[in-house]
């Protein structure tokens, strides 16, 4: 699978009822469990102060990514997106092919 950094903004829609915004967000936890557990989903985080994530999402390819990882997301249609394709860095540590 491909790597893509992954920059996500959520805006609630004004008007939106808390009980709506309260049955996404507990959906969107149990679809985050799958994608990890499948293997999209690598990494997550929330930078401090902010109301944005940034994670390390995985898919085969960029029409895959969105459409069968982040566009099955319950918060999708509230969500703004930045996608970003990653490659290994010769220099990364923690590359896979890498030799000691």
């Amino acid at each position: 699978m491909r790597e893509f950094l992954v920059e996500i903004t959520t805006t609630i829609p004004e008007g939106t009822e808390p009980a709506e915004v309260d049955r996404r967000r507990a959906a969107e936890a149990v679809r985050a469990e799958e994608l990890a557990a499948t293997g999209n989903l690598f990494r997550l985080w929330r930078p401090v102060g902010e109301l944005r994530s940034i994670g390390v999402w995985r898919a085969a390819d960029d029409d895959e990514l969105h459409e069968k990882v982040l566009g099955t997301l319950p918060l999708r249609s509230w969500m703004t997106l930045t996608v970003t394709p990653l490659e290994s860095h010769p220099n990364d540590p923690g590359r896979a092919d890498a030799t000691a």
